[in-house]
């Protein structure tokens, strides 16, 4: 059985902007987990790993990841 997911709001970056301390004034887009993945899949698939998604205060969601939860079977807008 998988994690359940927080689909709570996120930031969008890009994965070499370097956070920091002026990391939320670096973020592109802002909304739900699901809609920033669903955006990021959308991409041309050579484009999707410069992206990242971030919940304040927590870690970053690679590629990898947000690839992985595009996947799963409870993914609003499989």
């Amino acid at each position: 059985m998988t994690e359940p997911v927080n689909w709570a709001h996120y930031t969008l970056h890009r994965a070499d902007d370097g956070g920091g301390l002026l990391d939320p004034l670096k973020s592109i887009l802002h909304g739900s987990l699901a809609e920033l993945v669903r955006d990021i899949m959308l991409l041309p698939a050579d484009k999707r790993n410069a992206y990242e998604c971030e919940k304040t205060g927590d870690h970053r969601l690679n590629y990898w990841e947000i690839a992985a939860i595009a996947r799963r079977d409870d993914f609003p807008f499989a």
